[in-house]
């Protein structure tokens, strides 16, 4: 009789438990998947040891009831990731390890509308391509471990990436290129499967379990060379990985949603360490974590300043909305215009989808809010219905006031169905198509088609959501119209500026790539707003170096990091009481630390979702006291167990406090 030490996926701090095998009929079991009891239940777990010599202590051992794989599913090294990782995000091991398998991966497709950058090979390298390459050898060779190319849109950062990808894969080793969201298209398979001699992976949401089980094994035993993927992509069971590329670090993708909430780019950063491989990450809008590392010396950084060949930055040009009727105003429909009559593509950009952002009663003031979420409901005229954009809630537009009764209701804030209106009543001669998850209605053809179309200039206007802000490559298109850029300045959250900027950089990187006669055209009531400043001037640095000064004074990441305590309940006392309880216990466990403080209890941003009731306790330390606060939580949910009806979350270095 042997004995096994079995992880499960369970959320409390102790997810190992020993169970008992035959030796003879199971003889190797180690990183396999095993059914064994827990409790009342069967679960399936992961054996990390075995041994001959039971435990010490008097309790029962239970036997495992069967081995599911034939062959290792994780490896020693996918297990020191998941211990990194449950210290760093507060979940069990389990909790971890249960990400690394294939057909327990919870990722969601985040966009169809992400297009990777060619993979056919670049026959001559600009100067600034061969410069980062030579520069890159040179400081790996000195011991340097971390980069970070920062490049402007249009650069050639793809290139790069693949050069130094091929040296590596040459050398007999692998290499991971993790993207934010990946749709795989024909031309894109047949491009990197031609240039990697066939010898790749590429991970996506549209692989069965089976299929993702399949490339794991291959990945495992050393039979491919390049593995391509979104953010779950960093947990593939490399046999030799030799090096690590995320490309769009900045992305917010690469944030897990679901416990564990875990970062990419974090992952990346353990994972780099554990394989002893160099990580090269790249952005032209790089988060600030990894600016004031860059800044800092931290990691290494490699700059590209030019475009490729006839590409040139587009003139950019500030519109104020203050005064203005309707959504797009003379002077941007003046210049879609003058384009249109060269026979150029325009993108017109609103990140908001639906006709109106909501709708209000004239008479009293209210608006008509989601029965499950603290938020108004959008409404979405192609449908006549009022949709909830966070938990999926829909009814039939109202003729009356919920509230009063009163028939006199009124549309608030246009949206991407408003803007296509207007363009058809603005150029009713010119072919206009609304691209967003609505259009689309996961119709992957219709976006293909939508894409190729507008590239070939069957199609005049594209409208638009975030989707189509970055990654998308128009030679035709000339004008990029923002239609508003106030709806991510007035979030209530520290990185509002930071968003922006990110954000209008990227929609501004679609024109001027292959051409000298690129414009944007922003409309905003905020035109001295320091983001905006920055796409119009382009003195990118200025706008980061500002920003900084800003968050040092207050103590906000980068100069911090926050770890963010959520109690959820379907009922709001129990919330309340839960959250009070969760303050007073963390407080006495950490005590007047230095470098550490807790904040007093609050309602989330969105106090109700989902029909659950929400409040936070945030804590935040100095980089200095992180470890330290880390090993104090660890004390803390040791003994914390959260009452009945209420349910915890934590997130270490959240994006946001929505």
């Amino acid at each position: 009789m042997r004995y096994a030490l079995v992880s499960l996926n369970v959320p409390i701090r102790t997810s190992t438990f020993t169970y008992s095998y035959d030796e003879f009929a199971d003889p190797d079991i180690l990183f396999r998947r095993v059914v064994v009891p827990f409790g009342a239940r069967t679960m399936t777990g992961f054996v990390l040891e075995t041994s001959d010599v039971r435990p010490e202590g008097d309790f029962e051992i239970k036997a495992i009831k069967k081995v599911v794989d034939k062959e290792m599913v994780i490896t020693g090294e996918l297990v020191e990731l998941g211990r990194s990782m449950a210290h760093l995000y507060k979940a069990s091991l389990g909790q971890c390890l249960s990400l690394m398998v294939p057909n327990a991966r919870r990722e969601v497709e985040n966009s169809p509308f992400y297009e990777q950058s060619p993979f056919c090979s670049i026959e001559t390298l600009t100067e600034d391509q061969e410069r980062v390459i030579k520069d890159f050898w040179s400081s790996y060779e000195k011991g340097k471990r971390i980069f970070y190319l920062h490049g402007v849109t249009g650069s050639g950062k793809s290139e790069v990436y693949l050069r130094i990808a091929e040296k590596v894969i040459s050398s007999g080793a692998q290499v991971l290129y993790l993207v934010p969201e990946i749709t795989l298209t024909e031309q894109m398979s047949s491009e990197v499967y031609l240039r990697f001699s066939k010898r790749v992976s590429i991970l996506h949401s549209s692989l069965t379990p089976s299929q993702r089980l399949k490339s794991a094994a291959m990945i495992r035993k050393g039979e491919v060379d390049l593995v391509i993927g979104a953010r779950s992509a960093c947990f593939a069971p490399f046999k030799n990985l030799g090096l690590i590329i995320l490309d769009e670090e900045h992305e917010n993708s690469y944030k897990s949603s679901s416990t564990p909430r875990y970062h990419a780019r974090q992952v990346a950063q353990m994972r780099s360490r554990i394989s002893s491989c160099p990580l090269i990450m790249g952005s032209a809008t790089p988060s600030f974590e990894a600016f004031e590392m860059m800044r800092e010396g931290r990691i290494e950084t490699l700059r590209m300043g030019s475009r490729i060949g006839e590409g040139a930055f587009p003139s950019v040009r500030i519109v104020s909305l203050l005064g203005q009727s309707g959504n797009i105003s003379p002077i941007l429909a003046g210049q879609m215009t003058e384009e249109l009559e060269k026979g150029n593509g325009v993108i017109l950009f609103l990140n908001r989808r639906g006709y109106a952002h909501g709708i209000m009663c004239n008479s009293c003031g209210e608006a008509v809010k989601c029965p499950n979420c603290s938020i108004s409901l959008t409404y979405h005229k192609s449908k006549r219905r009022l949709v909830c954009h966070t938990c999926g809630y829909s009814e039939k537009l109202p003729d009356a006031c919920p509230s009063c009764h009163s028939h006199d209701l009124i549309v608030c804030g246009g949206g991407t169905e408003m803007i296509e209106e207007e363009l058809n009543a603005l150029f009713p001669f010119k072919k206009i198509v609304r691209l967003d998850s609505d259009s689309a209605e996961g119709d992957k053809n219709f976006i293909r088609k939508t894409l190729n179309d507008f590239k070939n200039g069957e199609i005049d206007i594209l409208i638009g959501t975030q989707m189509i802000a970055k990654g998308l490559n128009f030679p035709k298109a000339t004008l990029v119209g923002v239609v508003n850029a106030d709806a991510t300045i007035f979030l209530p959250d520290f990185r509002a500026d930071e968003r922006t900027f990110q954000l209008l950089e990227q929609v501004a990187g679609r024109v001027g790539r292959y051409r000298a006669d690129g414009k944007v055209v922003i409309q905003t009531s905020q035109v001295a707003n320091p983001a905006i400043r920055a796409v119009e001037s382009g003195r990118v640095e200025d706008f980061y170096y500002f920003e900084l000064s800003e968050r040092r004074k207050v103590g906000f990441p980068p100069y911090s990091r926050l770890v963010n305590f959520t109690i959820r309940s379907k009922n709001e006392e129990k919330a309340s009481s839960a959250i009070d309880g969760l303050y007073s216990s963390i407080s006495a466990v950490i005590g007047k630390k230095d470098g550490i403080e807790v904040f007093p209890p609050s309602s989330c941003l969105i106090e109700r979702k989902n029909t659950y009731y929400r409040y936070h306790v945030l804590v935040r330390s100095s980089e200095k006291s992180f470890s330290l606060l880390l090993n104090l939580l660890d004390t803390f949910l040791s003994s914390y167990k959260a009452p009945s009806s209420t349910y915890l979350e934590i997130d270490t270095d959240p994006i946001d406090m929505m």
